[in-house]
């Protein structure tokens, strides 16, 4: 996760969207009745049943909508709301300034998380008021929701060309519901707008430069606002960072093999504890599991409680808990797994609570309108080869070195289908700005590759690396006092580390 300073004077600022936007841009004066704009600041629970809301209040956040331009060459047109939370410094003396924290995603809503921000972020979190920015089109700003019937992402595109063809009609159905109910306000989903709304979000709040903590895809929205905006940022750290010259679903192409790799070390953990799990005596006996549960379910879906899981599913639902390599991640994916092979022996097998709550997602309508913002955002960022043949091909192509989560990497996605006025060219992040830097070696979603990309793009950064770990998402997360250490210095001072800084793992 990279930090980075931006501050830009009202000409600059000016001068700034000209050139991103080009003919036909916002100037300083246009914007000004939404820079200016006076936040009115409530109560966070919207109803009886908003336990969020609720919890919010209580711990003493402040909600409101910041009125930002839907087409930012057109400030005098349509406008939409971005929801934020607040809360504020409680070391007034020490204070710094706003922070927003994106938790990635790049759809994933983040006004309800100010209160668990300020425990895990601590005396320094208290220094900074906390802002937590549902991006355009997410959680309680204006919403985007196409009526998914199930999800697009994490599917795969399962062990045969049947499969496949499944998730090409999926991926189509997608676009399509998108294109019929939202293709007014598909084109104005990028990250650069939403990096525009950030930066109204600043002036509205009256800070003269903005400090940003983003997460995994929250990175790129970090990596473009410094771009747009250099002289505005604060104190900015990337953690997780994908590799800002891949933006979109290009970004996702190869992650295969670093995920595959941490299913060969997992696979030894779970032999270690097969007085437990059953899974099988060795890593090659657990890794035969797997394939065996992968081949069975693409013959015939696997019954698991009330749903049928078949091979688009099966390597997306072990993804998540692999992604982390503590034992409470590895007994989540062996419990996962044990579910599985139940089912593809025949016996009746019930989803655990978290592979309930992972199918849910996966397979009914139940996150709609946060998969739709996904396919927006990711949609609109970049464009993608539009031929299934051209995914078929490179799938096949790595099979053998990538079987199991290849297919889902490489998959087809909706932007394949996405109406064409509604992709636009990305920004191109290359920059002095200073930035931390954030990235676990192990990390199997933003690779240790896209951090080092990250690092490259932002010239005057500094990389905080977390070695031998396999986790995603670092600071204040994982439990690295060393991590967490240089990331607070530099939010408490604004100066980065002199060299680049490597983390070992620490002693279990």
């Amino acid at each position: 996760m990279s930090r980075t300073r931006l501050r830009v004077a009202a000409l600059g600022a000016g001068l700034a969207l000209s050139l991103c936007l080009g003919v036909g841009a916002a100037s300083a004066s246009s914007m000004d009745r939404f820079n200016r704009q006076r936040i009115d600041w409530h109560s966070c629970q919207r109803g009886p049943q908003d336990d969020e809301g609720r919890a919010l209040d209580a711990a003493g956040a402040q909600c409101a909508e910041v009125t930002v331009p839907l087409d930012y060459a057109r400030p005098d047109g349509r406008t939409i709301a971005v929801a934020i939370s607040r809360l504020k410094a409680t070391d007034t003396a020490g204070r710094v300034g706003a922070l927003v924290i994106n938790l990635g995603g790049p759809a994933i809503p983040v006004l309800g998380t100010v209160p668990l921000a300020r425990q895990l972020l601590g005396a320094t979190g208290a220094r900074f008021d906390l802002i937590g920015m549902d991006r355009r089109f997410v959680g309680r700003s204006t919403p985007l929701d196409c009526g998914l019937p199930s999800s697009w992402i994490p599917r795969s595109a399962g062990a045969g060309r049947e499969s496949f063809d499944r998730m090409v009609r999926l991926a189509r159905d997608v676009a399509q519901r998108c294109a019929r109910g939202h293709g007014d306000v598909l084109p104005y989903a990028t990250t650069a707008d939403t990096a525009r709304d950030m930066d109204v979000i600043r002036a509205a709040l009256g800070e003269a430069k903005l400090s940003y903590l983003g997460y995994s895809q929250g990175s790129y929205l970090g990596a473009v606002y410094t771009q747009l905006f250099p002289h505005r940022a604060g104190r900015i750290v990337l953690d997780s960072a994908v590799d800002p010259t891949r933006p979109g679903t290009l970004g996702l192409r190869g992650n295969a093999p670093v995920r595959e790799a941490a299913l060969r070390d997992w696979a030894g953990w779970a032999a270690q504890h097969d007085d437990v799990y059953h899974l099988g005596g060795t890593a090659a006996q657990v890794l035969s599991t797997v394939e065996r549960v992968y081949q069975v379910s693409a013959r015939r879906p696997l019954r698991v409680g009330r749903f049928s899981v078949d091979d688009t599913v099966v390597p997306a639902v072990l993804v998540d808990p692999l992604s982390d390599d503590r034992d409470e991640s590895n007994a989540q994916l062996a419990t996962t797994l044990q579910v599985l092979a139940e089912a593809a022996a025949g016996r009746t097998a019930q989803p655990t609570p978290d592979l309930d709550a992972a199918l849910t997602g996966i397979l009914t309508g139940a996150t709609s309108a946060m998969h739709s913002a996904h396919a927006a955002i990711m949609c609109a960022d970049a464009a993608v080869p539009r031929d299934p043949d051209w995914y078929w091909r490179d799938i096949q192509a790595h099979r053998r070195t990538e079987p199991l989560f290849g297919p889902g990497s490489r998959d087809i996605t909706p932007c394949a289908f996405w109406p064409s006025g509604a992709v636009r060219p990305p920004v191109r992040v290359h920059n002095g700005v200073p930035a931390l830097v954030v990235q676990a070696t192990g990390d199997i979603n933003a690779d240790y590759a896209a951090g080092l990309a990250m690092h490259r793009a932002l010239t005057g950064s500094r990389l905080v690396t977390l070695d031998g770990v396999r986790t995603h998402g670092v600071y204040a997360l994982w439990g690295s006092g060393c991590v967490d250490d240089a990331v607070n210095a530099y939010l408490r001072s604004g100066t980065l580390p002199v060299q680049d800084l490597t983390c070992a793992r620490p002693a279990s």
